[in-house]
Order: structure tokens, then C-alpha cells, then sequence
């Protein structure tokens, strides 16, 4: 979805709030993804890297491996998992096919507050 606005011109909805990657939203980057975030969206994003980090640990799954699978882009899987990036839904949709496991939390998810 596009916002236009006489200031920035176009731009997407919610640009703004990934202006920074995911893991610079938790409470220490530097733990992710088990520094939980303040910010709902960071948030999912960590809790959808940890599923996917134990199903590959779990099954013995290497990047390439999920790669080729799933049909996802493997810096895209490493970005995803290193909290570098916002994986859209079909990324999501398609690395849950392959595992076989639900990598989108269940329910709502709350955002923690801050430590700061």
C-alpha cells in the first residue's frame, strides 16, 4: 500500500517504522533474537527468527538447505534470522511450508516495554 504525502512524496505505509532492522528495536540487539522488543512489529519478527532457528537446529538444517527447500533467498533466510531485515509474509509463508511448523506467533503479540 502507497501513502502519499506532500512532504515525502510517495512512500509505503509503515516506512518509517523500519527505518531501523528489527534487532535495533530490542531491548540489547547485540542478544538477539532472545532481547525481547518493545516494538510490535520487531517483536514478531524475533519471535518468527527463533522458530525457524530451532526448527533448523532441531532438524539439522543448514541455510542452504532451507534455501533450496523453500524456495526463499538465502541471505534473505540469514538476514531473517540475524534481525537485519522484515521478512514480508509470502518469505514467512513459505519457510513455515517447508518446516511444516506455524513460524508466525500464536495470538496477538505484546510488545515489552523498555528497559530504558
Amino acid at each position: 500500500m502507497i501513502d502519499f504525502d506532500r512532504e515525502d512524496g510517495a512512500r509505503m505505509v509503515g516506512g518509517r517504522a523500519r527505518a531501523h532492522p528489527p534487532r535495533e528495536m530490542t531491548d540489547d540487539p547485540e542478544a538477539w533474537p532472545e532481547a525481547p522488543s518493545p516494538d510490535a512489529g520487531a517483536e514478531t519478527v524475533r519471535q518468527i527468527a527463533r522458530r525457524l532457528a530451532r526448527a533448523m537446529r532441531d532438524r539439522g538444517l543448514s541455510l542452504r538447505a532451507v534455501a533450496v527447500g523453500s524456495g526463499v533467498n538465502r541471505q534473505a533466510i540469514a538476514d531473517l534470522l540475524a534481525g537485519k531485515s522484515w521478512p514480508d509474509v509470502a518469505t514467512v509463508a513459505r519457510l513455515a511450508a517447508f518446516t511444516g511448523l506455524p513460524l508466525w506467533p500464536d495470538g496477538p503479540v505484546r510488545a515489552r516495554r523498555s528497559k530504558q
